[in-house]
């Protein structure tokens, strides 16, 4: 942090002389052609079978003369070591593929918005992009703690701050004077030159930490106001800092020691697209301009001028994915499901709204929690037997069917896809427990080695780059989780919250099963309902006390994933590790204090999370939340999915996310050429079938056509346009639609300037819009289901 360039440790090496290792240095810089008509046919024809744009086949070329038959070993690439004279145009494909594979990113989109070139001596840590970043943090992390009770939310993602930083930078290039001190050596200097993509990035990654909000803020919220467990204790700022604080950091400890498997290996790709290279170059800033120009002035209708859009809005799958088919194909068939359900009554559901989140008594009413909680928020079972048991939609039950599918599905799908890269990352992580015991012993620093240079990850461009710079050592990220542990049980025990205080070893626990799998097939599979599963079970009656652990198995799992994600973003752009580490450790501080200092303010606003609330803070989040809580913590689990629970049919989801599976990977082995089975990801196509309740088709349909032109279409017929424009156009729009809502909301909502017109109207008109469409009616006093 105290830098504005790293010292490399190793010297790097020039072009490679036709007798060097390939793996002893670093790629061949060559200037790209995109004229791939000028490339001989049989390269043209290597080129489309291998998925790759002109100028990386160039590359390629050029780095696979330099390569033996041996050197492609490492691609195991077998069959013609015996006969080589035979298969001369093979051997040549192989080489040229060997050196994709070395020389650049194995996958075209890495390639299309990744360097594989690096400057070690380009200043990163400098103090206008420490400025910078603290700066977009604390505004991202204001304006989302601000409207995260609104309905509907306002929240800035990291690529507003990301494209933003981009013309600020370049104008404190222009305005700030050269001029600076030096301190242990290193000059340090307000403008040390250009403002630089390391620089730009590492201003990204602070903003990204501060985006999201404390978890433990839902839980403030549903202790202190009176309409939900009303425990005014609560309010005290200490007690506020020490959980937040905890939940923020405990995330670091995880994320550092699963970098072995998300982070160095070339298979994990970053979960966030980001025009890392392409920014840089004026055709694609055009292109961004009219992007964001059309995106802002369309994203007022269905936001403002005309609110029927919004129910057929794409904005929120705008990115142009694979994952999308998938994501559609899930829900797509658990809409049959939800409406077998409604319509054979099953579970009562035809006397409710199909497709409702709420909670229903048996009277059809919105379920009322306070009826049966004492003045502690302990369950009442005497008011309990008293009222009702709890009913949810047919949606609702079709969506906890598939969360039960999708956990045992993740872990299933880890074991068969990628247990090799899973054991190539317990591998590292032994050795470098090993390594760091033994440095601790010796007094040395256990931060000198990087843990990546395997065999299997020398063959990532990336990871060699990197070994310029000196590793973050695990103890560094063990004492942030020691920290994080110790604040968060001081927090629990010294306040009295009923919970035992190794509530936070017990989520951590849970983290730690899923955490790798979720992280290797790149899919954020939320913990919510099985962390609120589980913790029901252990502390039933007790709602803030299973809150305590979904918050530590949920929220620790996302956050590693997500500080893991940040980690290869720096990874990709050669940012020293050291340095990586500050970013995200820093603004993250700085962003709790500012969501606790914002959350003080709201809680003493008048009718706060209630429908009579200003400024539309109705709090959809922490209603969801309360009400999850009590139905998994007041009333428990046993009550719902035990031996005779109205829901215990629904736990066939964890057999069949196995089974489906399981006939996935043995289909796969069977058919390994076949298109449809090669791209059907059976876990993302049960996490399509969570969107449901109150999401539906209308909201996913239309990313569909969007993704198909782009994976299809441009991807098959014009990869180099598609590597150009297509992760700008997805930045552009993203970008386009937060500002849009900003200056909506500051410029007239917050005024309350409302256009009263049809457009804004017809969606509240007859049944559907009041939520009261129904199959099934009951009379006055009548009752459906069981008495308890």
């Amino acid at each position: 942090m105290s830098s504005s360039s790293e010292k490399p440790e190793f010297k790097e090496k020039g072009p490679l002389t036709s007798n060097a290792s390939y793996f002893d240095g670093d790629p061949v810089q060559l200037a790209p052609s995109s004229a791939a008509e000028a490339l001989p046919i049989e390269l043209r024809e290597t080129g489309e079978a291998l998925n790759v744009t002109a100028a990386d086949i160039i590359e390629a070329r050029k780095a696979a003369g330099r390569l033996t038959l041996d050197d492609t070993k490492r691609i195991n690439n077998e069959d013609v070591f015996n006969d080589p004279e035979k298969h001369e145009h093979l051997i040549a494909e192989i080489k040229i593929q060997a050196a994709l594979i070395i020389n650049n990113s194995p996958y075209a989109e890495v390639r299309s918005v990744v360097d594989n070139h690096n400057d070690p001596s380009m200043p990163v840590s400098t103090i206008r992009a420490w400025a910078m970043g603290i700066l977009f943090a604390c505004c991202v992390s204001f304006v989302n703690a601000f409207f995260d009770v609104r309905l509907p939310y306002i929240y800035v993602i990291a690529t507003v701050p990301q494209l933003l930083a981009y013309p600020f930078g370049k104008f404190l290039e222009r305005v700030l004077p050269e001029v600076g001190f030096t301190l242990f050596g290193i000059r340090h200097s307000l403008n040390p030159g250009p403002f630089n993509k390391k620089e730009h990035m590492l201003v990204t990654i602070m903003s990204n930490v501060a985006k999201s909000v404390p978890y433990t803020n839902y839980i403030i919220w549903i202790q202190v106001l009176p309409q939900y467990f009303n425990q005014p204790w609560a309010i005290n700022v200490g007690y506020q800092t020490l959980i937040a604080l905890s939940t923020n950091f405990i995330g670091y400890g995880l994320a550092g020691l699963c970098r072995r498997f998300l982070v160095y290996p070339a298979y994990c790709t970053a979960m966030v697209a980001g025009p890392f290279k392409s920014i840089w170059q004026m055709s694609r800033l055009k292109f961004f301009r009219w992007a964001f120009g059309l995106m802002f002035v369309y994203f007022w209708f269905p936001n403002y001028i005309f609110a029927s859009f919004s129910f057929f809005s794409w904005m929120a799958w705008i990115a142009p994915s694979n994952v999308h088919f998938n994501f559609f194909l899930g829900a797509f068939f658990a809409m049959f499901v939800i409406i077998a359900l409604y319509y054979t009554n099953t579970f009562n559901t035809a006397y409710l709204p199909i497709n409702s989140n709420r909670p229903f008594d048996h009277f059809a009413h919105p379920y009322n929690v306070t009826a049966i909680i004492d003045d502690n928020g302990i369950f009442d079972s005497a008011k309990y037997e008293t009222y009702s048991p709890r009913f949810l939609s047919a949606g609702n039950v079709v969506v906890y069917l598939f969360f039960f599918a999708l956990y045992s599905a993740t872990v299933t799908y880890g074991v068969l896809y990628h247990r090799h890269e899973i054991m190539i990352g317990i591998r590292e992580v032994w050795r470098s427990v090993k390594q760091w015991g033994a440095r601790l012993i010796e007094f040395k620093d256990a931060g000198s080695e990087d843990g990546s240079d395997d065999d299997a990850n020398l063959l990532d461009v990336h990871n060699r780059l990197m070994r310029a710079y000196r590793e973050v050592p695990e103890w560094w990220y063990m004492i942030c989780l020691a920290l994080a542990v110790a604040l968060g049980m001081a927090g629990i025990a010294v306040w009295p919250t009923n919970t035992s205080p190794f509530v936070v070893l017990y989520g951590i626990a849970l983290c730690l099963v899923f955490i790798v799998p979720i992280g290797i097939i790149m899919a954020m599979v939320t913990l919510n309902v099985l962390a609120e599963f589980i913790g029901g079970v252990w502390v039933e009656g007790n709602a803030i006390a299973m809150c305590f652990f979904k918050s530590y198995g949920y929220v620790t799992c996302a956050h590693a994933l997500s500080f893991n994600n940040d980690l290869k973003l720096a990874h990709y752009i050669k940012i020293p590790p050291r340095f990586t580490f500050w970013a995200q450790t820093v603004p993250t501080l700085v962003s709790t204090f500012i969501s606790i200092g914002v959350l003080q303010y709201q809680v003493h606003i008048e009718n706060i999370c209630t429908r009579h609330a200003p400024f539309r803070f109705t709090c959809p989040g922490p209603n969801t939340f309360f009400t999850a809580a009590v139905f998994w913590g007041t009333v428990g689990p046993r009550k719902i999915w035990g031996v005779g629970g109205q829901y215990v049919v629904t736990l066939l989801g964890f057999p069949f996310g196995i089974l489906l599976v399981v006939v996935f990977y043995l289909l796969s082995r069977k058919y390994p050429k076949n298109a449809i089975v090669r791209n059907a990801h059976p876990v993302v196509i049960m996490g399509g079938a969570i969107a449901w309740a109150p999401y539906n088709l209308a909201h996913i349909w239309p990313a569909v056509p969007v993704a198909a032109f782009s994976w299809l279409y441009l991807k098959k017929r014009y990869l180099g346009l598609r590597s150009k424009y297509n992760f700008v156009s997805s930045a552009a729009f993203s970008c386009a639609i937060a500002i849009s809502a900003i200056v909506i909301f500051f410029a007239l909502q917050i005024s309350d300037i409302q256009l009263d017109w049809w457009g804004n109207s017809v969606v509240n008109e007859g049944c559907d819009g009041s939520g009261d469409c129904v199959r099934m009616k009951l009379s006055e006093g009548e009752y459906f289901g069981p008495r308890i």
